[in-house]
């Protein structure tokens, strides 16, 4: 009997080459419901200890002891030390101080954040969580702030295009209205992204791609005058656009040309409006989404949310 073929699947860039007939199983396992979301999180008692345990373990900030026990406080956000007897705030000096809200709503706006492809506005929230609009605004700014590109260089296959968003008025030049983005993506991999204070040009798209991108690595583009000295740090190679050639050789920046798609769909459907003060914590939210798009990001803004910001 002829052997089935082994379907492959990419994952953060880590290739895994998987039976068809479990990839349901996998993505399966892969969600995180909101019934999984109230039976852990069921009151603010328990998301105060999801912080401290997430923050600090069971070992105490004050003393240093490990395998202490933490005992609560009655009615303040805080625990008392088995050891030493001293307080332990585990939410100052996170996105959760000073404010009066809800913890259990905290998280809950975490949840939705994380389950929605497109973002959830402002005004979504205010209704979910019955709070007002100014609340609302900044519970979903400091959200954002959980969603920080991480650092790091991309090698191998790298893509990288640029685009530009936002824009009111008609004047003569298209760019000079509009806030130009650039991205990174790996191939099948992960992306970066970032917003350039005036129109893309060589003299600031190339060093933010240096920054991002280790030399030597395959870096493919459109026939942009951009790149046009690429080819001194890099493998240079690119589809030229402008003749409607989008694919040759394996050639091809569709991963990001997918990426700004699905970016510019959800900011002009969920948030319409956005202003360029603020339009790079909203870039930092959808690549935060499309890096861990292969797992549930629940559980891994939740720990964030317990570091200090």
């Amino acid at each position: 009997m002829p052997k089935q073929p082994v379907q492959k699947y990419y994952i953060n860039s880590f290739t895994y080459a998987l039976d068809s007939k479990y990839i349901w199983r996998i993505m399966r396992g892969m969600r995180y419901t909101v019934k999984q979301f109230k039976a852990e999180y069921p009151d603010d008692r328990a998301c105060l200890k999801a912080v401290l345990d997430n923050r600090y373990g069971k070992t105490c900030p004050r003393c240093g002891v490990v395998g202490v026990k933490f005992h609560p406080i009655t009615g303040r956000k805080g625990f008392v030390c088995s050891e030493c007897d001293r307080h332990i705030y585990p939410l100052a000096d996170t996105i959760f101080r000073k404010s009066e809200t809800s913890l259990w709503n905290w998280f809950y706006a975490i949840y939705l954040f994380s389950v929605a492809k497109n973002g959830v506005s402002a005004k979504e929230l205010e209704r979910h969580l019955g709070v007002t609009y100014k609340t609302a605004w900044r519970m979903a700014k400091q959200i954002r702030l959980l969603m920080a590109q991480e650092t790091g260089k991309f090698m191998g296959i790298v893509e990288v295009d640029e685009t530009y968003m936002g824009g009111r008025r008609k004047i003569d030049n298209y760019h000079d209205n509009k806030t130009p983005i650039v991205g990174i993506a790996e191939k099948r991999g992960m992306v970066k992204a970032t917003t350039l204070s005036s129109q893309a040009k060589a003299i600031n798209v190339m060093p933010y791609v240096k920054a991002n991108v280790e030399r030597l690595s395959v870096l493919h583009t459109d026939k942009s005058r951009i790149y046009m000295h690429a080819n001194l740090d890099y493998k240079h190679r690119s589809v030229d656009h402008g003749e409607h050639t989008y694919v040759k050789n394996g050639i091809h920046t569709n991963n990001l040309e997918g990426f700004w798609s699905q970016l510019k769909r959800s900011i002009n459907g969920t948030y319409h409006v956005v202003s360029p003060k603020y339009l790079p914590n909203y870039v930092d939210e959808f690549v935060f989404r499309y890096n861990h798009r292969h797992e549930p990001v629940c559980p891994v803004l939740l720990a964030k949310a317990a570091r200090l910001v």
